[in-house]
């Protein structure tokens, strides 16, 4: 059992650090509790570093520290001017691109896995409303996104003779190799799960829009072909469009997904909704030797500075980094306390207090820092 942890942070922008500080309080207190050294790196990253220092959106030699730790937690990146527009570097990416895109793409992180689960005491998030429209029992489903091609992958460019742009290309580039390393992924997920809350079928779907593109033609093949190799495991197919409102609809359906980079994105922002919102929605950017964890939320820079935006996503996301490196790492103990730490997050929403605005309404809203006191004290009182 190893038992030192060297950690990278990446605050980022707008509520990104204020996020972390309460990630990091129960980092802190997970490897205190169980005798982990813990040696934290912080690196600045994202549009404000960018606008401080004008050519990078972090320091020199960040992607080399990233890889030589043993975990990487990030909070938000995304910045604006005062005019409101993104800020973006010299090549048009967004400055936050090379913490976010850039490790996902430097590490080899393939495969983001973003756990979609209700927790008892939470509502749906539904026409600005908060609706007990399900049981939560009904929504436990983990989505694979592959990570590091399709729309993502950084092929295409503006032509602009004269100055004036006019033609804008984004190529979508889906390979075999990069497809059947998430699909499997998926498939030995969907081995360690219960199966669907409907009806307890161990299920893979794969969200695709077969019927027009090549790319989604070939993951699919891909999917069926290596499907053959789970015969334990029923296989599923959704056009992505028609895959939207069965997903709201039906969401008891659905065990594991798998799909594309741009798809994914956008799916499990919708799916979000099922779980409270984004402030519950965590991403597991994993590969065979690292891994980022994050919220997906952004950066919000109108909430920044308030003590106002929920902080769970950010803590779920240190307990799946937790759990990750723990089993690594042959730190037993490190796991059991990433349990605990699902378990504090738990009980205080059953509870119903303290939570944020998103979570409470606006009238029974509590500042970000009681709900990680509360969360906190939780996780304590569990590893005493």
């Amino acid at each position: 059992m190893s038992s030192k942890l060297h950690v990278v942070t990446l605050p980022g922008d707008g509520t990104g650090p204020e996020v972390m500080v309460q990630g990091v309080r129960m980092l802190r207190a997970a490897c205190a509790a169980t005798g982990t050294e813990l040696e934290i790196e912080e690196i600045e990253c994202g549009g404000k570093f960018f606008l401080k220092h004008g050519s990078r959106d972090w320091p020199e030699g960040a992607q080399e520290r990233c890889a030589a730790a043993d975990v990487v937690f990030l909070g938000a990146v995304g910045w604006n001017h005062p005019d409101g527009k993104l800020v973006t570097m010299k090549d048009g990416k967004m400055a936050g691109y090379s913490p976010v895109i850039g490790n996902r793409l430097q590490l080899d992180l393939y495969a983001n896995i973003r756990p979609v689960k209700l927790y008892p005491g939470v509502s749906h998030r539904i026409h600005g409303k908060r609706m007990r429209v399900w049981e939560h029992e009904k929504v436990d489903m983990v989505f694979i996104r592959e990570n590091t091609e399709g729309l993502y992958s950084g092929s295409g460019g503006i032509l602009a003779p004269g100055g004036k742009p006019h033609v804008a290309t984004d190529v979508r580039v889906i390979t075999r190799e990069a497809s059947e390393r998430v699909i499997r992924r998926a498939f030995e997920l969907a081995r360690t799960r219960n199966g669907a809350p409907k009806d307890g079928k161990k299920r893979v779907t794969a969200i695709v829009k077969d019927n027009v593109l090549r790319g989604c033609q070939l993951f699919r093949d891909v999917f069926l072909q290596i499907g053959t190799e789970y015969p334990d495991i029923e296989k599923d197919v959704a056009i992505v469009d028609a895959f939207t409102q069965w997903l709201i609809g039906q969401p008891e359906f659905y065990d594991v997904l798998v799909t594309t980079n741009m798809f994914g994105d956008i799916v499990t922002d919708l799916a979000s909704v099922l779980q409270g919102g984004m402030g519950m929605a965590v991403g597991c950017n994993t590969g065979d030797h690292h891994a980022m964890f994050e919220p997906i939320h952004g950066s919000a820079p109108k909430h920044a500075g308030k003590d106002k935006v929920n902080p769970i996503a950010m803590i779920l996301a240190v307990r799946e980094g937790l759990r990750w490196v723990g089993g690594r790492k042959g730190n037993a103990p490190l796991v059991a306390a990433s349990d605990q730490l699902e378990l504090a997050v738990r009980a205080v929403l059953e509870r119903g207090e303290p939570l944020t605005y998103d979570l409470a309404g606006e009238e029974r809203a509590a500042p970000m820092s009681k709900v990680g006191d509360a969360i906190l004290q939780e996780l304590e009182a569990r590893l005493a």
